[in-house]
């Protein structure tokens, strides 16, 4: 009752998940990328920074491991604020903005006051429970996953999510659709949509 009570003094925003996954959609290894792909990894960040006016920002969700096995010297990044999610922090960590408990704190922190009207849009970027948290919020919409067509070894792994209420788009917008090849690996961008639910 109390999150329903809560969730009704939020403003809705769009949240969505992007990944690069391998052919056993593995996402990791030894908290790391198992592939070198800067050009991926640019269309990442191309993604996550882009907003619609001045002024905006995103706000990215990430897991406590998925944040420390990220290169520093990508911070600060245009448009973005950024949120940890731990239970064993006691403060934020350097170049992160806030630190939250859990996935549903971090999105009640950008649909409420003071955040409300500065953020656009949530991104959630892992690890595996963030993901999976995302993909189980009514607001998820989006989800950007990256197809490389190669196997590595990983220890991490893209959850499992409703290919029928999410659709594979043949074509979306800002999103190049012909195949990619980097370093011999080739790969492409997809984009899966959340089917319209007017019930939620």
């Amino acid at each position: 009752m109390e999150m329903e009570k809560s969730r009704s003094t939020e403003q809705r925003k769009s949240i969505r998940v992007i990944a690069a996954v391998c052919n056993n959609m593995g996402i990791g290894k030894d908290g790391k990328l198992p592939w070198d792909l800067p050009s991926e990894f640019q269309y990442f960040l191309n993604m996550v920074t882009r907003v619609s006016s001045p002024g905006k920002m995103n706000l990215m969700i990430w897991g406590r491991l998925c944040w420390y096995s990220h290169p520093h010297d990508l911070f600060p990044m245009d448009n973005v604020l950024h949120v940890v999610l731990s239970t064993t922090l006691n403060t934020v960590p350097n170049h992160a903005h806030f630190l939250c408990r859990d996935f549903e704190s971090a999105v009640h922190l950008a649909t409420t006051l003071p955040l409300v009207d500065l953020v656009e849009t949530i991104w959630s970027v892992g690890g595996t429970q963030v993901y999976k948290d995302a993909l189980q919020h009514p607001w998820c919409d989006l989800v950007y996953l990256t197809d490389i067509m190669a196997d590595f070894d990983c220890d991490t792994f893209f959850p499992e999510f409703d290919k029928e209420a999410f659709k594979l788009q043949q074509r979306f917008p800002g999103v190049p659709s012909e195949l990619q090849e980097e370093k011999g690996i080739k790969y492409k961008f997809q984009v899966f949509k959340k089917k319209i639910d007017d019930t939620v």
